[in-house]
């Protein structure tokens, strides 16, 4: 575990004073749906450089999460509002604006011949490419962030935290669906992906110097690793120590899961990080239950077009393109993630595994959007802990870490052991 002092020097070793002076500085922060010590990080950053710099602005990377409010931010920071009007007066605060496209600078486009050797010949498409315009009125970007496993990308961090993280709506709706049609199965968790290569391919787009300070968060808290670097070089490395920190094997899959969101998921569109992240030790034809009691919205931005889609799998949507094609990309992959895999023949769609909610979400809106119900009052925890011998497994605080199921002996192993 890291202290805080080798916080301070990893801070000292990777920023040179003489090398910010005068500088304008953009640091790009997550907003408050991962778990980090993103204040530690801001005030060690700030105590080395801050008066020395010209500028050391903060924008978070909300991808299309709602604005934080600059209180919202304090807290991410871990900063009073005193301290705010007083030490840190001169930071200014931003959210990206992923909608307004007078917040955006187009940066190029990846052609079809670039999208189609990045997706492994998935898509054949040109995709624009736009950024935060603040991006390019620094002198260099300060990327701080955790890494985790990540039902996008494989992997959340480095370049990320500019696409989607304070990227346009083109390359985001664009890399979200590739990642559907791949499958959750087949992206979370695994380093090298096709949208890892889209994310990279883009950040190296950003004409603007880039250092990336990459966590790796412990469960339970604290720092097991911070690695520092451009955002490829720090990425590679967190990424595989967030996979020996942040994923767990188990060895058989499990017919019910209490998966309990906490707090910092505020409505479904995060919450159902709770889904993706033990999709895979669920059991064909099981149930899981996500258990949020305070969570009462879809998505505050994107709730409607959601409650016109419903969640559905995959083939649903591919095999009626014709219908759904013309709905924002990111939109139907959060739709696949949630509802996991399944299939849909002759009109007919039937799901691998059952998705209910228990949260503040009602019965009508959960049956409108194709979703199961629970009444969470109904649930008391006590009944599904300490029971994974009988395939029930409760999860106190998902979203994190990733469950694996551990690789099965084959018939011919089975046999020569016996």
């Amino acid at each position: 575990m890291m202290t805080e002092q080798d916080v301070v020097n990893e801070v000292a070793r990777s920023c040179p004073i003489e090398t910010y002076r005068g500088q304008r500085i953009l640091l790009i922060i997550p907003d408050s749906t991962r778990t980090a010590p993103v204040g530690l990080l801001f005030k060690i950053l700030f105590d080395r450089i801050g008066s020395v710099v010209a500028t050391f602005d903060i924008l978070v990377a909300l991808g299309t999460h709602p604005p934080m409010s600059d209180d919202a931010i304090c807290a991410r920071l871990d900063i009073t509002s005193t301290e705010r009007s007083t030490r840190y007066a001169g930071v200014r605060f931003f959210n990206h604006e992923w909608d307004n496209p007078d917040a955006l600078h187009r940066l190029g486009t990846l052609s079809s011949e670039d999208v189609r050797e990045l997706s492994d010949g998935l898509f054949a498409m040109e995709v624009p490419v736009s950024i935060n315009k603040r991006v390019l009125e620094c002198d260099q970007i300060i990327i701080i962030g955790p890494v985790f496993p990540h039902e996008v990308v494989g992997f959340s961090g480095g370049n990320k935290y500019l696409f989607p993280g304070v990227g346009g709506p083109e390359i985001l709706n664009f890399f979200h669906w590739l990642g559907a049609v791949i499958t959750t199965m087949g992206v979370i968790g695994h380093k090298w992906t096709p949208v890892r290569r889209v994310v990279d391919r883009a950040g190296a787009m950003v004409p603007i110097p880039k250092l990336c300070f990459a966590m790796v968060v412990q469960p339970g808290g604290g720092l097991r690793g911070l690695i520092s670097g451009t955002p490829e070089e720090a990425w590679t490395e967190a990424a595989d120590l967030s996979a020996k920190t942040h994923i767990e094997w188990k060895p058989r899959p499990f017919h019910t899961i209490l998966s309990c969101a906490p707090a910092m998921y505020d409505e479904l569109w995060v919450g159902a990080k709770c889904m993706y992240k033990l999709e895979p030790v669920l059991a064909p034809g099981g149930e899981l239950i996500i258990y949020a009691p305070h969570l009462h919205e879809i998505s505050v931005v994107h709730g409607e077009l959601i409650r016109q889609v419903g969640y559905h799998c995959r083939d649903y949507f591919l095999k009626q393109w014709e219908h759904f094609k013309h709905f924002p990309w990111g939109t139907l992959a959060h739709s696949t993630h949630v509802f996991g895999l399944g299939t849909y023949e002759n009109g007919i769609e039937t799901q691998r595994a059952r998705v209910t909610l228990a949260t503040g979400i009602s019965e009508e809106i959960c049956r409108e959007i194709n979703l199961g119900y629970r009444d969470w009052r109904t649930i008391t925890a006590s009944d599904y802990q300490g029971r994974e011998e009988g395939g029930i497994l409760y999860v106190p605080k998902a979203g994190e870490t990733l469950y694996r199921l551990l690789p099965q002996p084959t018939t011919e192993e089975t046999l020569t052991s016996s």
